[in-house]
């Protein structure tokens, strides 16, 4: 059984914490074959997804297992962040909104934590 969950994460780092505690816990039930995971990013929370961030290490763990993080361009613009300021694993998107609602009418299942 394929899992499709999408974490959806827009404003503090308590929230983000919560988001990298669930990730993880999906990877060790679940071997990476069993589900498909997507954590979007928008809003205050991209400021926590820059290169030199403190979660940094963590989201290019968890990406390196699987998991696709993809960031909002409009948050981006909004908080004066440059692509080349982002953490390796961050796939840029033209909205995040739209992604949440894109993956959402392909079946994932979506969690905010």
């Amino acid at each position: 059984m394929d899992r499709k969950i999408l974490f959806h994460v827009d404003k503090g780092p308590e929230d983000l914490n919560i988001a990298i505690s669930n990730v993880g816990n999906v990877f060790n039930a679940l071997s990476c074959e069993e589900c498909s995971l997507v954590m979007v990013v928008n809003g205050p929370a991209i400021r926590f997804m820059k290169k030199d961030g403190e979660h940094a290490e963590k989201l290019e763990q968890l990406a390196r297992k699987g998991l696709s993080l993809r960031v909002c361009n409009n948050a981006l613009n909004g908080f004066n962040i440059l692509p080349e300021e982002l953490n390796a694993a961050c796939e840029i998107v033209p909205a995040g909104i739209l992604e949440i609602a894109d993956l959402q009418r392909e079946g994932f299942a979506y969690i905010k934590p």
